[in-house]
């Protein structure tokens, strides 16, 4: 499931993302706490997994929780479409996409056309959403 390959069992994988989800019971921060404390690896490849839906990983990353409409598309993607990107949202003339790549987080920002600009780690979501609010990009 992760870009790079990782080594670990399907099986394994499902074992730990069911004890996972069971513990934390819908309580988004318990779920991060306990992605937090996997092994780099199993966290790696979990995260890119169909194990977990796009916004527990959203979440996971960023720490907050995006608008219900976005939350709820999300909630319906599994984690492994995050490889390839899912849009998250359509502004004027702009659209906003969600991506894990390398195992960071990257929100990129389109003209439909080309990228107009990328924001990576764990902040990407907040300067992601304040560039959309910039006048600067309305000159486009």
């Amino acid at each position: 499931m992760s870009e790079k390959g990782a080594g670990i069992p399907y099986s394994r994988l499902i074992a730990i993302a069911d004890k996972l989800l069971e513990d934390a019971d819908d309580d988004m921060v318990c779920l991060v706490n306990a992605i937090d404390a996997l092994d780099e690896d199993v966290r790696e490849e979990l995260l890119v997994s169909d194990q977990l839906n796009a916004y527990q990983v959203f979440y996971y990353f960023f720490r907050t929780e995006p608008d219900l409409l976005v939350q709820e598309q999300l909630d319906l993607e599994p984690a492994s479409s995050l490889v390839r990107g899912l849009k998250l949202d359509e502004t004027d003339l702009l659209e906003t996409f969600f991506a894990v790549k390398n195992t960071k987080p990257v929100i990129v920002i389109s003209d439909g056309d080309k990228i107009v600009a990328t924001f990576s780690g764990t902040s990407a979501y907040r300067q992601g959403r304040e560039f959309l609010k910039s006048p600067a990009y309305h000159i486009i």
